[in-house]
């Protein structure tokens, strides 16, 4: 298969190390692999390089980018930073964290789940966190949803949505437009992803007030805002989470902000949204 992954990175020198070593031991390797540092103050920039002098498919980018680490825009830019930088012909390109160890066979049987069926756009595992020395699915979302730390895209289908959205929620509207447009999302519920660093850990009150905004650009409207952002919160343990996000949102439409997706494209996912919503209450949803 042909396919390349970039992997922003910002002060991940306790993850990075084993990260690499788990992209390095795949049973199927991509033909590039990118590490875009985005203005890391600590040794994560060793690392990276230990790891370009030995893998000649490792390739470093060196931002001097010099901002605290938050969702959405600043990993987005660094994504892109990094796919400008391309000079590969790929048919699949993977967005990754720094923060992951993958199984031994995450890309190749992934590639089955893209090779299974043409309309497959985005695939990929799940992600696990360590708790009291045991791994547990990180249940912040459902299993069927691919997270942003492990994406892999069909370059076609990325192509299709507009690329990545440099929003918060970006990893969530991804999906929504793959499947506006015809795309099908794909989980192997049997990849288990550890993640070092569980989701929000680092996240301040300025970033959960953007996760409200982000609903409001995707175009919730407040009763999906607030189911949404309980849902959330419920699953990080935090009402405080739930506060801060909706009035995120409220903030976003006093201010107008500029919606992430067109009129049409809301319509799509407010109306997705609700038939997933009806279909856990067990009401029957019509084709």
């Amino acid at each position: 298969m042909n396919f390349c992954i970039i992997v922003p990175v910002y002060n991940e020198e306790a993850y990075l190390e084993k990260c690499l070593h788990s992209f390095v031991k795949q049973t199927l390797l991509p033909k590039r692999i990118m590490i875009v540092n985005d203005g890391s103050t600590d040794n994560t920039q060793k690392i990276i390089d230990s790891f370009t002098e030995t893998y000649s498919f490792i390739k470093g980018i060196h931002l001097t980018t010099q901002s605290t680490h938050e969702p959405g825009p600043k990993v987005i830019n660094a994504f892109y930073k990094g796919f400008e930088m391309l000079e590969e012909e790929f048919d699949f390109i993977g967005k990754f964290d720094a923060d992951i160890i993958l199984p031994p066979n995450y890309f190749e049987k992934i590639f089955e789940l893209f090779t299974s069926d043409q309309k497959i756009g985005i695939a990929g595992g799940n992600l696990y966190v360590e708790k009291e020395n045991i791994w547990e699915y990180e249940n912040i979302s459902e299993k069927t949803k691919v997270r942003g730390p492990i994406k892999l895209y069909r370059k076609q289908c990325l192509e299709d949505i507009g690329g990545l959205k440099k929003s918060i929620g970006w990893d969530t509207i991804d999906e929504l437009l793959a499947q506006y447009r015809g795309w099908k999302i794909k989980t192997d519920t049997a990849l288990h992803v550890k993640h070092l660093k569980p989701t929000g850990q680092v996240y301040n009150k300025a970033a959960r007030h953007k996760q409200g905004e982000a609903f409001y650009k995707m175009r919730y409207g407040f009763l999906l805002t607030a189911i949404a952002a309980a849902k959330l919160a419920v699953g990080k343990g935090s009402f405080q989470f739930f506060m801060d996000s909706v009035k995120g949102f409220l903030d976003s439409k006093k201010s107008n902000l500029e919606f992430a997706v067109s009129t049409t494209e809301g319509e799509f996912i407010r109306k997705h949204r609700w038939q997933g919503i009806r279909r856990k209450l067990g009401f029957k949803i019509a084709d």
